[in-house]
């Protein structure tokens, strides 16, 4: 469907056109001034040297053309050369109209869809989630949905760190507190026992135990090192220990991640891509990409053009064991075979751009990747506490994932007591659930991925301002507004028409519901879940405005109750389609 600006322009097009002045520039764009217009253009002044005349004489020629017709109320040309515009009314409902009839409101889906591979997520195995995985979860999340909305064919990769050098450090703690543990005894020849040695809490305490360690004894970040290369290169013992802390920690993991309304369609790690390191090393030393440097084994990706130095990419070390660059090319290799992606987005943390620049690099020079398959990274900022350092506990920890969200749960649940938003005592836990969802992910949503910010829980909690709190608040009110309606007799068999406007308010409340094609376009364009919000908000305080100058239910004229609730159950639906896209839900009381 074609935008509203689109439409706009394309008419304005014309008047340029039959005006004389077609190779003027005609694009029309919101008015910056909502007190003066609701849209303008600025072609006149872009003509005025092309055909030698005033600007405000273009614009007078081309008002002219546009005077008469049905879609504006007004049309005006203003010093020194701007076209001021407004809608009529019968223009403005039959454009809302046709996106209600439309089942994405509008929104400009792919008519081919692109296959699309995501890797977001990425946690370590035997380490709980903590608050520095949320935000590739929650951005991760949202742009699964956006793209999914818009018809692509999305596989969501969690791509565990399930390979590295933590599984070192777990099975050299656990040898040196279990010695006699038949995992190390390399006579041991049955079957090695089905239950782990050791359980999840248990776990969760030896590896930051062994990682600490590692940093002030030097032998024994050695054998760290040395279990984790004959870990990856299929030691019985080892390999059992790692299937151990898998069976344990992946279960965990999905729950942590449910939690937060967060779910994966494959949960393959980084040890799924080693039956491809082996043929993928000898195939570029064929090709002569990768040659050895120091005893390790590299391949250079700088190109002519660099501004900045880029290192080369580091494939093996000398004894042999892989890293990241490694694995995550040789992932794309398993992608490419078991997906054939026309995109591969990764979600990370922005720090690591310079790796993935030279993964990419790496992949087009050894033809993992064909130039017709796009490779994209997205990083993200960091999440800070109020002293605008990484958040932290009080104590100065890492936070633990749930943690934070019972945090969140724990100041909600008394906000919502305080101003009571809460609901009945039936469904007060299922509320305070979703409201604590809608402030953790509206919290960190609404900004940039790409910025760092502060994370305010008393802020994101909150019931007004720029709140998920807030969003919901607004389609709970939307919601009881239509039960109070039918519950009076009202009739919601018909409600796809909308009406001209017969209020400032209602008339902004509908302009606002125009942009939802035109943000939505955007945010899946540039893969911005914050525009997303900024719509949401908007919506939000457009229909605010407009319940608190009307009076919806006590309307008199039926033909005017009706318009009105037309209008609101459409302003729902969007609302509700753009939160669920955000990944979270309105709850059906508050």
């Amino acid at each position: 469907m074609k935008l509203l600006v689109d439409k706009i322009t394309e008419i304005v097009g014309e008047a340029f056109n039959e005006a004389g002045y077609g190779e003027a520039s005609c694009r029309v764009t919101h008015s910056n001034r909502p007190d003066l217009c609701e849209f303008q253009c600025n072609g006149a002044m872009a003509g005025a040297k092309l055909y030698k005349k005033a600007p405000i004489m273009i614009a007078n020629d081309v008002v002219a053309k546009l005077s008469d017709r049905a879609e504006f109320s007004e049309v005006s040309a203003v010093n020194p050369g701007f076209i001021n515009i407004r809608l009529s009314g019968e223009f403005l409902a039959l454009y809302l109209t046709q996106m209600r009839a439309d089942k994405v409101f509008g929104c400009n889906r792919e008519e081919v869809p692109v296959k699309l591979v995501m890797d977001y997520g990425g946690p370590n195995v035997a380490k709980p989630l903590h608050v520095g995985h949320l935000r590739s979860a929650v951005i991760g999340e949202c742009l699964k949905r956006l793209n999914r909305f818009y018809g692509n064919d999305v596989t969501a990769d969690v791509h565990l760190g399930d390979w590295g050098l933590q599984m070192g450090l777990i099975i050299e703690e656990l040898k040196n507190r279990k010695p006699d543990l038949v995992y190390f005894d390399d006579n041991f020849t049955g079957e090695y026992p089905a239950e782990a040695p050791f359980t999840l809490n248990e776990l969760e305490e030896i590896y930051p135990a062994a990682s600490a360690k590692s940093k002030v004894d030097e032998e024994f970040a050695k054998r760290a090192h040395d279990a984790t290369v004959y870990m990856q290169q299929g030691k019985p013992g080892y390999t059992a220990i790692w299937k151990h802390i898998l069976a344990l920690s992946i279960p965990d993991l999905k729950r942590n991640y449910m939690n937060l309304d967060v779910s994966f369609d494959v949960w393959k790690g980084e040890s799924d891509a080693k039956p491809y390191i082996e043929p993928m090393i000898e195939d570029m030393k064929a090709k002569g990409l990768a040659y050895e440097s120091q005893g390790a084994l590299i391949m250079d990706v700088k190109e002519d053009t660099d501004t900045k130095e880029i290192p080369p990419c580091l494939l093996q070390k000398s004894d042999g064991a892989a890293l990241y660059h490694t694995t995550d090319l040789a992932t794309l290799i398993q992608r490419m075979k078991d997906y054939k992606p026309d995109r591969v987005l990764y979600v990370v943390d922005k720090r690591q751009e310079m790796h993935f620049t030279q993964v990419f690099r790496a992949a087009r020079k050894a033809g993992i990747v064909p130039e017709s398959t796009r490779l994209s990274f997205i990083g993200f900022g960091t999440m800070n506490g109020k002293d605008g350092k990484p958040f932290k506990t009080r104590e100065g920890g890492v936070m633990r994932l749930e943690t934070l969200i019972s945090d969140i749960n724990s100041s909600v649940y008394e906000k919502s007591l305080e101003s009571n938003h809460m609901g009945d005592e039936d469904n007060r836990e299922d509320t305070c659930k979703k409201i604590s969802l809608a402030a953790l992910k509206y919290g960190d949503l609404s900004n940039q991925a790409s910025k760092d910010y502060v994370f305010d829980l008393d802020r994101f909690a909150s019931f007004d301002g720029n709140t998920g709190p807030y969003i919901l608040y607004n389609i709970v009110r939307i919601k009881t507004i239509l039960s109070k309606y039918v519950q009076g007799g009202g009739d919601m068999s018909d409600v796809n028409t909308i009406f001209a406007p017969y209020t400032d308010a209602q008339r902004s409340l509908m302009l606002c519901l125009t942009t939802f094609n035109e943000v939505m376009d955007q945010a899946y364009a540039e893969d911005a879940p914050h525009r997303i919000c900024g719509l949401v908000y908007d919506l939000a305080n457009a229909f605010n405005a407009f319940y608190n100058e009307t009076k919806i239910l006590a309307e008199e004229d039926e033909g005017k109750k009706t318009s009105y609730i037309n209008l609101i159950v459409m302003v729902k639906d969007c609302l509700e389609k753009a939160i669920n896209i955000l990944g979270f839900d309105a709850p059906e009381r508050m």
